[in-house]
């Protein structure tokens, strides 16, 4: 029998490139690499599509008509056109298409549609783990991962295909990694052939960004210079180690370097889109003043020396004093609000600017309401009156889930609709404390069907993604996925887990939070501030602990007030109340799950048992509560009856955590963690390697059972 050969032919006119091949033929603009992006992608998915018929499908930009992200399909008897305000949004069209086609939808039923970008900026905080801000084995063990050009082209693809259009790079000193300074070689810490590695790897990074309308962004913080430059100069030597809450030194010669590092990298890095500028770490004994006086002496002047625009992101400062940390205040916003439009008036960066604040400090998955920023209040400066030149954007930080998967498409939903406003430019959503590379969780790793960490976190990056471009999509967006990854076993997994993920956020809302340590929720941690350690959050720190949400109101202040009379004002959720709504929740969860089995899908196992995992921590929490209000009107009020439930209710919560550790230590390893690196608040060694599991805070979840037993 002799084989039957696919003809392909290829017919190039005027730079335009149709290909005929399968069923299906193309027109776009064949030097065009993002256009190339959008076909082969659309092209590989279409492979599955084997009753569409012969079509052509061809794309188009047109400016003029449409907006820069807005993109359009148009069905038209065999033909489709994909048309855009840019070559990003053909990019998102044909990927539409393509996950059609994913999802059993052939060309033949694809709907004409029109979809329009809700924010401008839709951005990946992406912290890199040399150089890092933090100090943990949680962060160096990806150093192999983030240096393999494999793992950026399939993050990247992943951003892409979630339609986040920006990539920010952090660390606390990039420029040696991406440079060799002309005029300061003394600099680089790299030999010749490391530093074609370093090179090769971050002009990989850069070209696949471009190649997918991705635009990328370096960010340093500041004050820092490498170890070698320090000794060959004998500047900056009390931070060789690079701390981050230090003195700024501000010599002259690191104000020329770190000027010119700025416009070499820019101009040897084309692809790069710009700049954000962080003000806080290396800064200490600075005013507010000086501090934004030193960016436009250094980062500012050297993009101005740049031969192209550039973009800038130009984070909000979070301290109004010379500490580096320090609190909000109405001068500050006035002072910074100045020297971003002065920015902006200079003519050399495209506008408009993104002024970046972080929404609900470093744990944005709690309430969907604004409480704080870094440092405490916002005032009202940054948007009254609106800028022209510059748009408030918020951080939303993830410092809070690592291990297990999440998604609750109505919190983000309503997150951002109610946090975009005329004056705003969108979100960058990430961590500080984790990075998304290797898989350091999963006990068993043979025959995975993941590669990398963010894969197995695919729901939240898909609803953050997909909400910001367009946060009237529906669930079902949501649904497919999990229905094209499971089929029927897949059909009540997003409900299951928006129930159970709601405990992380009502976990959040309850305990007054801050900075990155103040809360770990998957493992129901918090920072002491009297040990400094991080520990497990206790049912007498949960008694005392102010809520973030002001909607909820304290055990504490509940029993106060409930021991005369009802609770009055705009208080809309009791402890007693939050209990009950995590307890309906959770065993909904647990019951959309419970008859599923993953058999030996390893994906789907892993799936089922995050949302199980979730909902005993949200029953493990709703007891503690209920523990709590008993425990305090023992203490107020007396009465056995109130001992005795406070007894049962701990162990009921000990039950459930009990269960979360079945779940768990056959899955998951002991796991490096960032929030334990500063224990007694201090770095060490022992702290470097410090791990978590739920395990093994099982001996405080006890301490809680009898502490409540001996109460006489």
């Amino acid at each position: 029998m002799i084989p039957i050969q696919k003809k392909i032919i290829l017919v190039i006119l005027f730079g335009i490139i149709i290909f005929q091949g399968f069923s299906q033929s193309f027109v776009y603009n064949e030097s065009s690499r993002r256009q190339q992006y959008a076909v082969s992608n659309l092209r590989e998915a279409l492979k599955r599509d084997k009753s569409s018929g012969s079509y052509k499908i061809i794309l188009k930009t047109d400016s003029l008509k449409y907006a820069f992200e807005t993109f359009v399909i148009q069905k038209n008897g065999n033909g489709v056109t994909l048309s855009g305000g840019s070559e990003r949004a053909l990019i998102y069209a044909a990927l539409s298409v393509a996950e059609d086609s994913r999802n059993g939808i052939s060309l033949k039923n694809i709907v004409s549609k029109t979809e329009n970008a809700f924010v401008p900026l839709r951005a990946i905080k992406y912290d890199l783990p040399w150089d890092s801000y933090r100090h943990s084995y949680a962060l160096e063990l990806h150093n192999e991962t983030c240096r393999d050009t494999l793992y950026w082209k399939a993050f990247l693809d992943m951003m892409v295909a979630n339609r986040f259009n920006a990539l920010t790079l952090w660390n606390l000193h990039p420029y040696t990694f991406l440079i060799r300074p002309e005029h300061f070689p003394e600099a680089s810490p790299w030999n010749d052939a490391e530093m074609k590695q370093w090179q090769s790897l971050f002009h990989a990074i850069m070209r696949m960004a471009d190649e997918r309308a991705i635009d990328t962004y370096i960010v340093p913080f500041n004050i820092f210079v490498t170890p070698e430059f320090a000794k060959a100069h004998n500047v900056a030597m009390d931070n060789l180690g690079h701390d981050y809450f230090v003195r700024g030194d501000t010599a002259e010669i690191i104000k020329r370097y770190t000027r010119e590092c700025v416009t070499q990298m820019l101009n040897e890095y084309p692809e790069l889109t710009g700049m954000g500028i962080t003000l806080g770490e290396g800064m200490a004994e600075m005013t507010p003043q000086q501090r934004e006086d030193w960016m436009h002496e250094t980062i500012i002047a050297g993009m101005r020396a740049v031969k192209r625009k550039t973009k800038l992101i130009h984070r909000i400062p979070f301290s109004s004093t010379t500490g580096s940390l320090g609190v909000t205040s109405i001068e500050t916003e006035k002072l910074t609000r100045k020297s971003i439009e002065e920015e902006a008036a200079m003519g050399f960066l495209d506008t408009p600017i993104w002024a970046d604040l972080k929404f609900n400090w470093s744990h944005a998955h709690s309430t969907s309401q604004l409480m704080k920023v870094h440092g405490g209040k916002l005032y009202d400066t940054y948007f009254k009156p609106a800028s022209d030149v510059y748009k408030v954007v918020w951080t939303a930080r993830n410092e809070d889930f690592f291990c297990l998967r999440w998604g609750v498409p109505s919190f983000v939903r309503e997150l951002i609709l109610k946090n975009t406003h005329s004056w705003g430019g969108g979100f960058i959503v990430g961590s500080e404390t984790y990075i998304p590379a290797k898989d350091y969780f999963t006990r068993d790793s043979t025959q995975l069907p993941w590669n990398y960490a963010f894969e197995r976190q695919w729901l939240f990056y898909k609803l953050w993604g997909r909400l910001l471009y367009n946060p009237s999509a529906n669930d079902t967006v949501f649904q497919n996925e999990f229905t094209r990854r499971y089929a029927e076993q897949g059909r009540n997994l997003l409900s299951a887990s928006a129930l159970a993920g709601s405990s992380a956020l009502r976990i959040a809302s309850d305990f007054d939070c801050g900075w990155d340590f103040t809360l770990y929720t998957e493992g129901m941690m918090a920072l002491n501030a009297a040990t400094k350690n991080v520990e497990y959050i206790s049912v007498e720190r949960l008694i005392n602990q102010p809520p973030m949400d002001t909607n909820y109101i304290s055990i504490r202040n509940y029993i106060a007030n409930n021991a005369t009379a009802p609770v009055t004002g705009n208080i809309k959720t009791t402890p007693e109340q939050l209990a009950n709504m995590l307890e309906k929740d959770c065993n909904k969860a647990l019951s959309l799950v419970e008859a599923i089995k993953p058999k030996q899908n390893k994906s789907l196992l892993y799936e089922i048992a995050d949302i199980k995992t979730w909902a005993y921590l949200g029953l493990h929490f709703a007891e503690k509560i209920r523990a709590g209000l008993a425990l305090q009107k023992f203490k107020i009020q007396g009465g056995q009856d109130n001992k005795l439930a406070a007894v049962l209710h701990l162990k009921k919560s000990l039950e459930h955590w009990d269960s979360i550790i079945s779940i768990t230590k056959p899955l998951y390893n002991d796991m490096p963690l960032v929030h334990l690196s500063q224990q007694g608040g201090k770095e060490s060694k022992e702290n470097f390697y410090r791990t978590f599991h739920w395990s093994k805070l099982r001996p405080d979840v006890v301490k809680d059972v009898e502490m409540a037993e001996a109460l006489k």
